[in-house]
């Protein structure tokens, strides 16, 4: 078994903490919650302090934070349906774009990994992606009306231009653009879980996703991409997504959010029971059929539900935490 090590607890926020978001390099991070602004957080010596507060961004709760691939911008989605660019070209940051369109929250915002588009989702049952058109220009390239419920969390395929987004009406959709005409369109709804699927994570090679559920269960899906006879693959038919397992039995609430580690493969979930949980894949697990141990089980990790957890991208097995009570918890797995 393995097991969380709390490094530290930094408070600061007033009220909720939604969303933590490392910076690409892992020496920084972004938090953001129902007090409107976003902290920035950086390591001194041993310890994360608070570096910098960026205000007058929103007029509403602050729902995400996500940094740009190349670290250089900071995108915020907020109730105020707004999503903010921010940056700081002119030596600190300052928010330079403003994105609206949405009808009302925008829930969720996530960087392509080329850096060029953005996505965002909210209550309005919408996706949109967004193209960066210029220097502070934002263009809105589609809108994507494919689920019929509140859409809760989008998420890029690590290195394709491929979209996926979670909803209030129980599914995963898929989106990208066809080459031939330019408009993005659904390409495949991922449909098992009962309830509400709150957030979704692809692992490092794009070709499995796990989501997490208002159901409490977790699911692991994986790509088929069609062929011929000989096993080559035919690029103008779509790849089907097939859960391949579930997780049940192990979260007594709500799953909020999920967290893949692309280094390590780690798989950490958010419960509305106030646990962090960390799951490994054995190394002689199916592809097909994959199975996940329960390796880390941190009660009481907060005093109310823990809304969001991330890996810090260097790989070296940091775990940011923040919650309903307000606070943000670095942690160390270690086995």
């Amino acid at each position: 078994m393995g097991r969380l090590e709390l490094l530290q607890t930094l408070t600061g926020h007033k009220g909720i903490v939604w969303n933590v978001s490392w910076h690409p390099q892992g020496k920084v991070f972004a938090s953001c919650g129902e007090d409107k602004i976003i902290k920035l957080w950086s390591k001194e010596g041993q310890d994360w302090t608070m570096k910098t507060v960026l205000v007058d961004g929103h007029q509403r709760t602050i729902r995400e934070v996500a940094w740009s691939p190349c670290g250089n911008f900071l995108a915020s989605a907020s109730f105020d349906a707004t999503t903010a660019i921010w940056d700081k070209k002119s030596g600190q940051f300052e928010c330079n774009a403003t994105l609206e369109g949405h009808e009302n929250e925008v829930k969720s915002v996530a960087w392509s990994p080329s850096g060029q588009l953005l996505a965002t989702c909210g209550r309005d049952k919408s996706v949109w992606v967004w193209e960066v058109a210029g220097d502070d220009e934002y263009e809105c390239e589609a809108v994507l009306n494919a689920h019929n419920q509140d859409v809760k969390k989008v998420a890029w395929h690590p290195s394709l231009d491929i979209l996926a987004s979670a909803s209030y009406d129980n599914t995963v959709k898929m989106y990208k653009e066809d080459s031939l005409d330019n408009d993005w369109s659904c390409v495949a709804t991922l449909q098992s879980h009962e309830s509400t699927v709150w957030s979704l994570a692809f692992d490092k090679t794009g070709e499995r996703l796990a989501t997490c559920s208002d159901d409490r269960t977790v699911k692991i899906w994986k790509e088929y991409r069609p062929g011929n006879p000989e096993g080559v693959i035919v690029d103008d038919k779509e790849s089907v997504w097939k859960c391949v397992c579930t997780l049940s039995g192990y979260h007594t609430r709500c799953v909020y959010d999920i967290a893949w580690c692309p280094k390590t493969g780690l798989l950490a979930t958010a419960c509305g029971d106030d646990i962090i949980r960390i799951f490994k894949e054995p190394d002689n697990s199916d592809p097909n059929a994959p199975t996940f141990e329960l390796v880390s089980t941190q009660l009481n990790a907060h005093s109310q539900d823990v809304n969001c957890v991330t890996w810090n991208p260097m790989g070296n097995e940091e775990l940011l935490s923040c919650s309903d009570d307000g606070e943000i918890k670095i942690w160390k797995y270690s086995e």
